[in-house]
């Protein structure tokens, strides 16, 4: 049943290149000249990802790795963590008017795309070699535990991705479908269903 109930998420590291996909292309989006507005939605929204994907790394699938390979770019992987979330501190503290603002955005950008060569050129395929039969059950616990993360922020979420979207139409139609399905996911129970699958697994 396990297998079976797997297959249907994405596998432990498809999973993170799709959230480095969602953070680098939120990167792109960001301007130094764009509304305050917008970039302060910009900044949240990467900022929300970021912390919701090194969760996920460090309670689930780096300790999965260092189980079976003592890959030294783990260490540095968590090393790297916790200057991105210095980094994220001093940006929820700030306002995009301030004059460090846009260099700190950058250097967060610049620390974030070093980590995800790292880990996708050297991480990864270890993992995808050594935990094949695996990866598919730890997308599943990944995917339980962004549920429980990103559940009570959801409000904060469609907020900043509301501000980001500011002024493009396909943005804005696409914050307005990702909101309805959380309303959807909420009063069907569907959040609920999925903890309870979870655990019953």
């Amino acid at each position: 049943m396990t297998k079976l109930v797997s297959r249907l998420f994405p596998s432990a590291t498809n999973m993170i290149r799709l959230d480095h996909t969602h953070v680098l292309s939120t990167f792109h989006q960001y301007k130094a000249s764009a509304p305050v507005r917008v970039k302060k939605g910009l900044v949240n929204t990467m900022c929300t990802a970021l912390e919701v994907h090194a969760q996920l790394e460090e309670e689930i699938f780096y300790p999965a790795v260092r189980a079976v390979t003592q890959n030294e770019l783990i260490a540095k992987s968590l090393d790297e963590h916790q200057e991105m979330r210095r980094l994220i501190s001093l940006l929820r503290q700030m306002e995009p008017e301030a004059r460090d603002y846009d260099d700190t955005v950058a250097e967060l950008m610049r620390d974030v795309m070093h980590h995800v060569a790292d880990e996708e050129t050297l991480v990864i395929p270890e993992a995808e070699r050594l935990l094949a039969d695996e990866l598919g059950e730890l997308g599943m616990r990944m995917t339980k535990r962004r549920l429980q993360l990103v559940g009570p922020r959801s409000g904060e979420i469609a907020l900043d991705m509301g501000r980001a979207a500011s002024g493009n139409t396909a943005a804005i139609a696409m914050v307005g479908l990702a909101a309805v399905g959380l309303l959807v996911a909420r009063r069907t129970g569907y959040l609920g269903s999925a903890r309870r699958l979870g655990r019953s697994l």
